[in-house]
């Protein structure tokens, strides 16, 4: 157990990115497949991407919450500029899904579901990276 604990500690802020990146997609999903099953159709490639756009906002507030407390444990008390700061970030990647989104549904006519899958591949990945360098930034004493 002492390993395992070990381990977790020396990995503990890429772990925990695991999670709550996880958990963010799984809310990001719901969304996203409550939409398109409810009031929206993927086939019309407007209502693909408001339903995307949905998906976004809901779990850019979530990935906040969770990656300011879980992940970064920031103590910044400037909360304006940390939230600007992630929701520009969080722009820059809903641009890679929505092209991401559109080249695999509407160009390529792939399944919806699949291809949001890939997407939230992608923009894990990219989030982690800009959040790491440019949101949660440690500051260098």
């Amino acid at each position: 157990m002492k390993k395992i604990w070990k381990l977790y500690k020396k990995y503990e802020e890429i772990i925990n990115y695991l999670i709550v990146g996880g958990l963010t997609t799984v809310v990001s999903l719901i969304v996203y497949y409550g939409c398109v099953l409810t009031f929206l159709d993927p086939k019309n490639a407007l209502e693909l991407q408001i339903a995307n756009i949905i998906s976004w906002i809901i779990s850019v507030a979530f990935a906040y919450i969770t990656n300011r407390i879980f992940v970064f444990k920031s103590k910044n008390k400037n909360y304006f500029k940390e939230i600007v700061s992630f929701v520009g970030a969080r722009i820059a990647t809903l641009f890679m899904d929505m092209f991401t989104m559109f080249l695999l549904v509407t160009v390529l006519n792939g399944n919806d579901k699949i291809a949001k899958i890939i997407s939230q591949i992608i923009v894990i990945v990219a989030n982690y990276v800009f959040s790491k360098l440019f949101v949660f930034k440690k500051s260098k004493k």
